[in-house]
């Protein structure tokens, strides 16, 4: 038996129309144009990549539950990227409510220089405002154009320009503060 040819749809508007008809193939092509920019983002957000393929895989769930209630002021991209933020952060509330009743661990051996200053970034930008680290992310490291990350949060877009020099004036203020 031959495989079944994957559907292409030509346009969001045709795509839109066929999640809608809860055709597999429209969230099959979804999931390819739009899963690993969602794993990327999440895994900036969440952490690691366990917690990032869980978000994604909730995000798209929910997408396939949610799809009529989806108005399409937006870009199908954006909508699911909102939705994969909201499972990250659900995700990391979770992590933080069992880690108060978890035991404190014993610290790890001294890490590489490299390792060192990865760690020394993941912290600074774990200490900086979540708005503006959402900003610094989508912008610096997926490469988003302001005008995406407004739509995304749903913010002006002089917001988001204004949170990403915010966040980059105080990851260097607390980059520099860490060298010894």
């Amino acid at each position: 038996m031959a495989p079944k040819p994957i559907a292409c749809y030509r346009s969001e508007a045709e795509l839109l129309a066929a999640c809608r008809r809860r055709e597999i193939s429209a969230f099959e092509q979804l999931y390819r144009t739009h899963g690993e920019r969602l794993k990327s983002i999440a895994c900036h957000i969440a952490g690691n990549r366990q917690d990032a393929e869980d978000a994604v895989q909730d995000t798209f769930l929910k997408a396939y539950r949610g799809i009529d209630g989806f108005a399409g002021g937006s870009a199908i991209g954006t909508w699911l990227c909102r939705i994969c933020m909201n499972a990250c952060y659900d995700l990391i509330r979770k992590r933080q409510l069992a880690a108060q009743h978890a035991e404190p661990v014993a610290a790890a051996s001294a890490p590489q220089p490299q390792i060192a200053l990865r760690a020394q970034l993941a912290q600074a930008l774990r200490r900086i405002d979540p708005r503006r680290r959402t900003v610094f992310l989508l912008f610096a490291v997926e490469g988003m154009k302001h005008s995406e990350i407004a739509a995304i949060l749903e913010i002006p877009e002089g917001t988001s320009k204004a949170w990403l020099f915010e966040a980059k004036r105080e990851l260097q203020r607390l980059l520099t503060e860490a060298r010894p």
